[in-house]
Parts: C-alpha cells; structure tokens; sequence
C-alpha cells in the first residue's frame, strides 16, 4: 500500500471532517444497544451538526475562529451533565449562522463509528468489510465518527513496527487536533484535486498496515499538540512526525477498557450524498443520516479513552 506516500494528503481531510476488527462475543442484544446508544446522540433529524471545520478552500482566519469556536464548545460540555443540551452554531451554505440544540454525552461511554469505502467500477465509494483482504490495485477511504467532542490521535505502523504519531501535525491547524461530536471525518481527503490523492491504493507488496485511532476527552500526557507541537517541530524537523518513545505508548495501549462492538452484516451501498454533505461542510449527521458500518463503544463511562486498531491486509 502506498500509505507513506500518502500521509501528508491523509492528514488534510482532518481539518474538513480502528482494537484490531475485534470479534467480541456478545449477544445480539447487547449488539443492538451499542449501536442505538452511539446513534441516539446524533441530532434530531433535520437539525444538522457539529461545528463547521475548515476545508482545503477554507482562509487560516477562519480556521483559527472555529478552532477557538469548538475549544469553547467543549469546555463547556465537559463541565454538563450526561445526556446535556448544548447550542452550537452551524455555517450555511451562504454564510449565515443559526444555532441548534444538540446532545452531548460528555460522561457517557466514548463510542466510534467507521466506515471503510472502496472504490468501485464507477469511482464510486461503496462500503466494504473491513476484514477483507486487499489485492493491488484496490482503493480505499475510511469514514471515522465520534460521538463526542474531544481530541483525536492517528498512529500508523506497518507489519507492526514502532508506531509513528500522523495526526496531529505540526503544519496543519496549527497543530490543533480537536474533533466535533458526530462530524465524520474521512482520510484520505475526497477532496484533493488529483485523483489518485483521493485514495489509498493497494501496491504489488503484501503488509498490514496498522492505524491505530485514539479519542479522548481530554489531551493525552507526552504528546505535544498545538503551539507545543509546532515549536517541536520548528526545532527538530528531522523528529517530525514524532515516533513513540515505548513508555508512552504503553501507557496509550493500557489507557483503553474494555470495549463492546456492533458490526453491520451487510455492505455493498455506495456512500450517500447527505455524507458527503456532511464531510464537505463539517456537519454532524443527524439521526436519518446511514449507521456505521461498525461501532465501537467503551462500556465503562469511566473510561476517558477509546483505542481502536484498524489493521488492513493485503496480499
């Protein structure tokens, strides 16, 4: 796969919007809870979302402003209830604002959503199990969903060597990695202006590729983000991206609890226009919106850490 290649354009989509395919066995019940609890926070149907997120047409004036926008945004939901409403402000289509209540699950279990899309006969995303093996030529795209506000951590490994940390990035939103409830967010971008950026495409040589996606609620110890890592990077640009040193990523791996997921038994459908709506203009999907094709949730509401290890093989 051509994932290094790729890394500088993976990272872009993440200012517009994996435990490896566990198998938990659980109950069809328990199945149907995980999924309707991560679906029940999405909005209203017709309400719309999250915060607007910069695109790659977006001016850096407004990326700071809605950068400042959502870190106000959740300072204000972690200090309110489970199951709170929050007012947050949407961007239209020509320009205005309007405000709309959402909910927040800010002490509720931190749950993940994802889709993975291959490309199809027509250059169409069509929504495939993860599980597959890949051959070359094959292209792909992940769709990725929280279901609360907080901060997002791509690492990225292959055939399981040292992870290196991909997201955040010290030359994107000011090395910001603050995520909104509900707003998918699909790497690589499906808005590069060449098309074979707009993909991950399988090469001629077998490997895993390991992407290991970390959600919390709040910033992990021994990472620098933001400011912090922008100034790393300024002073060791040959240490960019940042490699793991093994204590800190022990205590990433350790952070996360036990998970319960849900899986969805069919694929094939090709992704909707209200997702890539969704994707374009930084929205999040509302209840009407299509599921995840998994969801994975933590079951504890103590736990302030989601790790989920996406693992693609091809062969």
């Amino acid at each position: 796969m051509r994932f290094n290649k790729f890394v500088p354009f993976l990272l872009v989509i993440f200012m517009t919007g994996f435990a490896a395919t566990t198998h938990a066995q659980q109950d069809p019940s328990e199945d149907e809870n995980v999924r309707g609890s991560f679906l029940t926070s999405r909005p209203p149907a017709g309400a719309g979302g999250g915060v607007t997120v910069s695109t790659p047409s977006s001016s850096s004036s407004k990326s700071t402003a809605k950068s400042s926008s959502r870190s106000s945004s959740r300072s204000s939901s972690r200090s309110s209830s489970n199951k709170s409403t929050a007012a947050k402000s949407t961007s239209t289509s020509k320009g205005t604002t309007s405000s709309v209540s959402v909910k927040t699950y800010a002490s509720g279990p931190i749950g993940l959503g994802y889709t993975l899309y291959m490309r199809d006969g027509n250059g169409d995303p069509m929504r495939v199990d993860p599980a597959r093996e890949f051959h070359e030529g094959d292209s792909i795209r992940i769709s990725m969903e929280a279901n609360t506000d907080g901060y997002l951590y791509v690492f990225h490994t292959e055939n399981d060597n040292a992870p290196t940390l991909i997201f955040p990035d010290s030359r994107l939103n000011d090395g910001e990695n603050m995520i909104d409830a509900h707003v998918p967010y699909q790497v690589p971008s499906p808005f590069e202006a060449s098309e074979n950026l707009r993909w991950f495409t399988f090469d001629a040589n077998p490997a895993v590729e390991r992407l290991y996606i970390v959600i919390t609620r709040e910033a992990l110890p021994g990472i620098p983000i933001g400011a912090d890592l922008v100034s790393f990077c300024r002073r060791n640009p040959k240490s960019c991206p940042l490699s793991m040193s093994p204590s800190v990523w022990a205590n990433i791996k350790a952070s996360n609890g036990q998970v319960r997921v849900s899986k969805s038994k069919t694929y094939g459908q090709t992704q909707t226009q209200g997702e890539r709506e969704a994707t374009t203009r930084g929205l999040g999907l509302n209840q009407n919106a299509p599921e995840p094709s998994v969801v994975r949730m933590n079951v504890s509401t103590n736990e302030s850490v989601l790790v989920t290890t996406l693992d693609l093989v091809h062969r």
